[in-house]
């Protein structure tokens, strides 16, 4: 994977390798709290953005995940 950086917030590529993966966005801030969650279906894509709402994102189940610094399974 050709990684570039941009001036623009970073995204990521979540694909599901299995039936309900869940990916959880968390805020920003002195409280981080849950602010929105999808389930993925194997062979689902999700790209996500880390923007000035999202500090974090947590994912739950088997997946790949594509980042501007590498490529990451999630077990």
């Amino acid at each position: 994977m050709e990684t570039k950086r941009s001036n623009n917030n970073d995204f990521v590529v979540i694909k599901a390798l299995e039936n309900g993966v869940n990916v959880i966005g968390l805020t920003r801030g002195s409280d981080t709290r849950f602010h929105h969650s999808e389930k993925l279906d194997k062979g689902e894509v999700m790209i996500a953005q880390f923007t000035e709402h999202t500090s974090a994102i947590k994912i739950r189940g088997k997946s790949q995940v594509l980042t501007p610094f590498g490529e990451v399974f999630s077990e």
